[in-house]
């Protein structure tokens, strides 16, 4: 209606007429003014409005778009304008014929009632049998126009959700963020799984062994309830950080992201497990810290299967060569592998170096009674 008021009042003063906003609706001023109503809709910020309008009133389902990253593209902006222009001017129709049929079928209705001749739309009615007939057209006029109204709510109700939900481009983009979202809880994911259930297998050997020693050996039990105790506090600190990653609400762990374990923490990670280690680790300050987190974790995950499974010390090797980070962890004098169940530790670390586009090889030694991981891992991308 104010677009309508406003082309009124300039089509009068157009005229040097004065301007009468109560004249009845022109064909040509409604028509006029539609692309002034396309151009409202393209700047001025009316998507919102338009679908809570479109989910209340006419109880279409819109898909809330997801929010801007950027300012407003022009395909957003083409959409809302032809809602914007569709439903004001269906609603500039409907409006006008309601205005126009309800006080003309109250007239009819009360025209075979009257006693004497009455003009209706120029034609003279008298009461009697043609005065009915006008009153059946009006209330047949009446009856077209909730049909019109209905259709035209179901026409704007299936249009709603095209023209007001995302477009292509915004779908795409909250795609992306939702694969990103997934690769990312996948890692920690990962990374819970290799931290925790490291952890765990410490806690389950240190406190046997401690339990076994406590009377003859003090100290020995001491220092199993040390790495215990060590194990358990870096598993609360994974668990804490990952739990706060994924909370819905969106907020950290109480000390913000926690520090990811390198290379430069393997003397730490083998203290903590208290299992017999030999080492045989060269120069690993040149491997990039990407490449360097990645086979920390999968040190982590193939000592704690060698805990698990396996009896006696633990080989472990590790050094640079040429372009490559070799990896090497060996026991032997465990029970078969061939009995060991599998799990998810082997398919994460094959995970792991699959994205850094290396190899694994992880199955049982040759004498069948221990257990083997070797991976390269290349230091840089060749692609």
């Amino acid at each position: 209606m104010p677009y309508m008021m406003v082309g009124v009042l300039v089509a009068g003063l157009a005229r040097g007429e004065s301007a009468n906003l109560l004249l009845p609706v022109q064909v040509g001023v409604f028509a006029a003014v539609l692309p002034v109503v396309a151009v409202t809709g393209l700047f001025l910020p009316v998507r919102g409005l338009s679908v809570n309008a479109a989910q209340g009133l006419l109880g279409a389902r819109v898909e809330t778009p997801p929010p801007r990253q950027q300012g407003r593209s022009w395909q957003e902006r083409r959409r809302t304008a032809a809602w914007f222009t569709l439903h004001l001017a269906v609603g500039g129709v409907v409006s006008g014929f309601t205005l126009a049929v309800v006080p003309f079928t109250m007239v009819t209705l009360v025209l075979p009632f009257t006693g004497q001749s009455t003009p209706v739309l120029g034609l003279p009615v008298t009461p009697g049998w043609s005065a009915i007939g006008w009153a059946v057209a009006g209330l047949a006029l009446l009856a077209a126009l909730v049909a019109m109204a209905a259709g035209a709510g179901e026409l704007l109700a299936r249009l709603a959700p095209v023209l007001l939900g995302p477009t292509p481009a915004e779908r795409l983009a909250a795609a992306e963020e939702h694969a990103r979202t997934l690769a990312e809880r996948n890692r920690l994911a990962r990374e819970l799984h290799d931290s925790v259930g490291h952890a765990l297998s410490v806690v389950t050997l240190q406190a046997a062994a401690a339990g076994r020693v406590l009377d003859r050996d003090p100290a020995t039990a001491r220092t199993a309830l040390a790495a215990i105790e060590q194990s358990a506090r870096t598993a609360l600190e994974d668990l804490d950080h990952v739990l706060g990653v994924l909370r819905d609400d969106g907020a950290g762990s109480r000390g913000g992201p926690a520090p990811q374990g390198t290379l430069e923490d393997l003397d730490e990670l083998i203290a903590s497990s208290g299992a017999r280690v030999l080492r045989e680790v060269g120069d690993l300050s040149g491997v990039p810290a990407v490449v360097s987190r990645e086979a920390y974790r999968i040190v982590q995950e193939a000592l704690t299967n060698a805990l698990k499974h396996g009896r006696g010390p633990v080989r472990l090797t590790a050094a640079v060569e040429g372009d490559d980070l070799r990896l090497e962890v060996t026991n032997d004098g465990g029970r078969s592998a061939r009995a060991r169940t599998g799990g998810r530790g082997v398919a994460g670390m094959r995970e792991r170096v699959r994205l850094l586009r290396g190899t694994l090889d992880a199955g049982p030694t040759e004498s069948g009674t221990g257990w083997r991981v070797a991976a390269r891992l290349p230091l840089r991308s060749h692609s």
